[in-house]
């Protein structure tokens, strides 16, 4: 239950993202990891709700990825009282952690306004699905191989997908 709970918690977050942001061609929020790294997903969601802070286009189109991260966490530090959760050369990876963007994104959910339609939420429910597959039938699969052929297995950041690549013997 604990699992189906975060994960109808992210849709709905990611939801609300999504729908604070529709009107910014340049962002498209579809995860909680490689969608943040730019910068842009955190500013147009700060400027969707309170665009009296600061100049969209200002923003995105002259700053680089640590400097726009830089940006919205100052300015939800100053105006929203969020504190500095995140450091922007932590999120402008190919990968960020997933739990700090959704913890910092959780932030800013609380203080600004909530309101989530039906409509959004079904937009993410129709957002592809990225298959895993598990340490344990990771392991069961190579069990099962191991005779035939040797693997090296190398892992990267938990967003992103692992790679196997196999040597014939």
């Amino acid at each position: 239950m604990a699992g189906l709970q975060q994960t109808n918690s992210e849709m709905i977050l990611l939801s609300w993202v999504r729908q604070s942001t529709r009107n910014y061609p340049q962002v498209n929020v579809t995860n909680f990891t490689t969608s943040w790294s730019d910068g842009l997903a955190f500013n147009a969601l700060l400027h969707s709700h309170r665009p009296d802070l600061f100049d969209w286009n200002a923003v995105a189109s002259q700053q680089s990825p640590v400097q726009r991260l830089d940006h919205a966490f100052n300015i939800a530090r100053q105006h929203l009282g969020i504190e500095k959760l995140l450091d922007p050369e932590d999120v402008a990876t190919a990968c960020p952690d997933k739990k700090s963007i959704l913890m910092y994104v959780t932030s800013l959910f609380q203080v600004l306004p909530q309101k989530v339609t039906m409509e959004a939420i079904r937009e993410v429910e129709m957002l592809p699905r990225h298959s895993r597959v598990t340490r344990e039938e990771h392991i069961e699969v190579h069990e099962q191989h191991f005779s035939q052929e040797v693997s090296f297995t190398f892992l990267i950041p938990s967003c992103c997908s692992e790679m196997v690549v196999s040597l014939p013997t």
